[in-house]
């Protein structure tokens, strides 16, 4: 935290001496951090204004890519030649920018919510469907053999057995999944809302206020920056066994 903290102190020193002692900055393009830190000061209701509109669109999407993602990515996993087939469309589906597919779902969708929702939607989804396919399919044989000489049904066996197992892959996936969600959020956000953290960053570079537009990506920073910060916490809460494991 100590390292953290010198960097970023170094870092505002670095803006200070540049914008205003030696003024080799443009002050249009980058206001000094006194006036940055004003500016952020008196809008922060239309930040948190808009911010509460973004992770209504973030959440519902994230959580709808959880819940679709993980139960598919376990059941294709778990057989074989369904896995064959559907493995070498995934590789191709998730190596597609999502955001290619903003216009369509504008286009196609009644509300920019729904066309917002569906995009960070593909987004999360193939990190998450891709890592826990292929954790499923790489799962230790042994663990299965002995679940199959318990006679341990199916469903029991994908999510009690199987789900903890590859836990580890698959939050590494939903980590993923977690980031692309903010840029496609960002990005969508950028393009045709009226409200969030990304349209904020948009309209005011149209007009040129380029101060207010450095308020918007460092609290765009400061966000994703909490929001992992506690997605960690849960990670470190779900995987605790392995500490555990490590310290026997």
């Amino acid at each position: 935290m100590v390292d953290v903290t010198a960097i970023f102190l170094g870092i505002l020193v670095v803006w200070e001496v540049l914008t205003v002692q030696l003024e080799v900055l443009d002050a249009f393009l980058f206001p000094s951090p006194q006036q940055v830190l004003e500016l952020f000061i008196g809008d922060l209701p239309t930040i948190f204004r808009g911010l509460g509109s973004s992770l209504v669109l973030l959440s519902a999407a994230y959580a709808l890519a959880l819940a679709t993602a993980i139960p598919l990515g376990l059941f294709v996993g778990w057989r074989r030649r369904l896995f064959n087939a559907v493995h070498p469309i995934s590789k191709i589906m998730s190596a597609v920018p999502p955001i290619v597919y903003i216009p369509y779902a504008i286009a196609i969708l009644p509300t920019f919510q729904l066309a917002s929702v569906l995009v960070i939607f593909v987004g999360a989804f193939w990190p998450i469907f891709v890592s826990t396919l292929n954790a499923t399919v790489q799962i230790d044989k042994t663990l299965i053999d002995s679940a199959r000489m318990l006679r341990i049904k199916e469903r029991r066996l994908l999510f009690e057995i199987i789900l903890p197992a590859i836990m580890p892959q698959v939050l590494t996936g939903c980590s993923v999944g977690l980031i692309f969600s903010f840029i496609l959020l960002a990005s969508a956000e950028m393009i045709g809302a009226t409200s969030g953290i990304g349209w904020y960053v948009k309209y005011y570079s149209d007009f040129g206020d380029y101060g207010k537009v450095i308020v918007g990506i460092l609290f765009i920073g400061l966000v994703v920056t909490a929001v992992m910060a506690v997605f960690d916490r849960i990670q470190r809460h779900l995987l605790r066994w392995q500490a555990k494991y490590s310290a026997d």
